[in-house]
């Protein structure tokens, strides 16, 4: 890499982790820059994977005050996105690189309507636990259980727009604060990016530059992401879910 190469990847190192901290679709940041270096497609996204852990773990560690009591919901949560982080690792080395660019699109779509809808749709299900005298499952029961595993298994073989799956999932079935269920989405991506990067560090080739200077960018930002993010209302949170979400489609469909 040139000089200027390695200013701009580690410029978009700290620009994904303050995005993925506060939303997510970091990578839709690194892999363009990483891809103009000339890295070759799966060199550059298992580089990528690699370097975003920091960021993912800066990102927690800032919402750490929002973590608090979720302790058990995230362990269990963990095991699916583990489990799906893997699988996705194995399947980006099997499969062509076109096979997700169809679903994907579609899949960040529908989360960000579920996303504009929950508030809606939470206080209906919460009109209906009320008429048969029951309550939301602390953890989100079986069905966010296999959502975050599918949705993991996705991360483990791109990670773009991940974290926009996860709130939406966590939004749908989680009765808590947007900003708990954010907090909780940067453990789920850190566990996914580690658990992938763990596997490709056996099976697949790193840029080792791309990787630190991913890595250092990508902490720098998390801290600038958590800052941010926990100061953002509710609503404007949502809103700029939707907002990144929204070019996340546009740049995948463009692609």
């Amino acid at each position: 890499m040139t000089i200027w190469e390695m200013l701009a990847v580690f410029a978009a190192g700290i620009s994904a982790g303050t995005i993925n901290t506060v939303v997510g679709s970091g990578t839709l940041i690194t892999f363009p820059v990483l891809l103009a270096t000339g890295l070759p497609p799966v060199t550059a996204t298992v580089s990528n994977a690699l370097g975003l852990i920091p960021g993912s773990i800066s990102g927690a560690i800032g919402y750490r005050a929002e973590l608090t009591g979720q302790r058990s919901r995230l362990l269990r949560l963990s095991v699916a996105a583990a489990i799906g982080g893997i699988s996705g690792a194995v399947l980006l080395l099997i499969l062509p690189s076109t096979a997700f660019e169809t679903i994907v699109p579609v899949l960040v779509g529908l989360a960000l309507i579920l996303v504009i809808l929950q508030p809606s749709i939470a206080k209906a299900v919460q009109r209906r636990r009320d008429r048969n005298g029951t309550h939301a499952h602390p953890d989100g029961g079986p069905l966010l259980f296999i959502g975050l595993l599918l949705a993991s298994v996705y991360g483990g073989y791109f990670t773009a727009a991940q974290g926009i799956i996860y709130l939406a999932l966590m939004g749908m079935l989680l009765d808590d604060t947007m900003q708990r269920l954010n907090a909780a989405k940067n453990v789920l991506a850190a566990v996914v990016n580690s658990i992938a990067a763990l596997f490709f560090l056996f099976v697949a080739d790193f840029d080792w530059t791309a990787v630190l200077l991913i890595a250092v960018g990508s902490a720098i930002g998390g801290q600038l992401g958590a800052t941010i993010g926990r100061r953002l209302p509710p609503t404007a949170l949502r809103a700029l879910i939707v907002v990144v979400g929204t070019v996340a489609i546009v740049q995948l469909l463009l692609r």
